[in-house]
């Protein structure tokens, strides 16, 4: 997170919105000996109190699970590198925007006879997204495989205290400068998502 807090004008709701259609993050838990993370996609329900998730049974975030632990998920967003060039105005430095959510709270394993709902849930949310396609269901799996596959997963569940969100897009430069930055973002920025970034640049008041 950005400590300017310029960059934290998105209220609770905007940001879990945006987590919510991300529905995908880096979840982080204390080790004994060093952080551990996992790379998780995850539900979270409609009031944002809860977060969904599923780990394989050898993660060593599991094999941490004896109790509820204090976990974050952090929910990353467009992002791209801003050259100085592109502002348009003497005296300006290099910078990487980005939107990025903070999801902080407790983590805890479920009981395993929650997994096959939670899965049936999770891939309906994703399918959804791809109609008309006919969407997948676990139904299709034959019974040794689902069987095999639930053997290899836990369910999860974070009780979310705490929403912070980055969403740096310029909003300390005068808007004439976040303009022409964002054009040229969307020409020339890095990765496949900068001109989702130059957009939201553009839709940013000062």
């Amino acid at each position: 997170m950005h400590p300017n807090p310029v960059y934290h004008d998105a209220d609770a709701a905007r940001n879990l919105a945006f987590a919510r259609e991300r529905g995908f993050g880096v979840l982080a838990v204390n080790g004994a000996d060093t952080p551990l993370l996992s790379h998780i996609p995850f539900l979270l329900s409609d009031d944002g109190v809860t977060a969904e998730l599923h780990l394989l049974r050898s993660n060593p975030i599991v094999r941490a699970l004896k109790a509820p632990m204090a976990a974050k998920i952090a929910v990353s967003g467009p992002d791209s590198y801003v050259s100085p060039d592109w502002y348009g105005v003497p005296d300006q430095v290099p910078t990487w925007n980005y939107v990025a959510v903070h999801l902080s709270g407790t983590v805890e394993r479920r009981p395993q006879d929650e997994l096959r709902n939670l899965l049936d849930r999770q891939s309906a949310m994703y399918e959804d997204r791809l109609l008309p396609k006919v969407p997948w269901k676990t139904t299709k799996m034959t019974p040794d495989a689902m069987d095999k596959m639930m053997r290899m997963i836990v369910p999860c569940r974070m009780r979310i205290m705490g929403v912070d969100g980055t969403w740096k897009l310029g909003q300390n430069k005068p808007d004439a400068v976040r303009m022409a930055a964002a054009g040229r973002a969307a020409a020339y920025g890095f990765g496949s998502e900068a001109d989702i970034l130059a957009a939201l640049m553009q839709g940013t008041g000062k």
